[in-house]
């Protein structure tokens, strides 16, 4: 028979669950784009459930390739297909943080928590309601997408490059240049 879980290492890998998945930045854009359809946030949400359920649920064994395949058919019903080698990376976490609670270890996760993610996302299962979390302004959605894609590790460290005010041309037409050649042109 399997290892089980005590309570609180339940709830610890359920919070881990949730804080790694609030990390996946190809999970978090399609949350927030809805490439799912108006029920993505939803959808996620019962990832979390699904994926908690699948580690804890007694059975022969639990095999990566299983919980890849997990992943990687809720993206696909989000229209969304993986090949950034993200899936594996995921699941990999998710087995290592599921061992880690098995031998009442939650240091993965208390490095989760300790960090601050990018987009300060957390996929959050709420019972007996809606979640009210999406109802964003339409200014918001670009903060947000830019933060989702932060962690892609391109220069991080160098500093941006102060916003000029915008020109206007003698038609009164706003003048707008490429990113790629703001640093180029005097």
């Amino acid at each position: 028979m399997p290892a089980q879980l005590t309570p609180e290492a339940a709830n610890q890998l359920r919070e881990g669950i949730g804080l790694l998945l609030g990390r996946w930045s190809a999970l978090q854009m399609a949350i927030q784009n809805e490439w799912g359809g108006r029920d993505t946030r939803q959808r996620a949400q019962q990832l979390t459930l699904d994926i908690f359920q699948w580690l804890i649920t007694p059975s022969e064994g639990l095999y990566i390739d299983e919980l890849e395949d997990l992943l990687d058919d809720f993206m696909l019903s989000l229209n969304t297909e993986i090949d950034d080698g993200s899936i594996e990376e995921i699941a990999e976490n998710l087995m290592i943080m599921h061992e880690e609670c098995l031998e009442g270890n939650f240091a993965s996760i208390g490095r989760l928590t300790q960090s601050v993610p990018t987009s300060n996302q957390q996929i959050q299962v709420v019972k007996g309601g809606e979640d009210d979390s999406d109802s964003a302004s339409s200014s918001g959605d670009d903060e947000s997408m830019e933060d989702a894609n932060e962690d892609d590790g391109e220069n991080d460290s160098a500093p941006q490059a102060p916003v000029a005010a915008p020109k206007v041309d003698a038609d009164g037409w706003t003048v707008v240049s490429s990113r790629r050649n703001r640093g180029s042109r005097p």
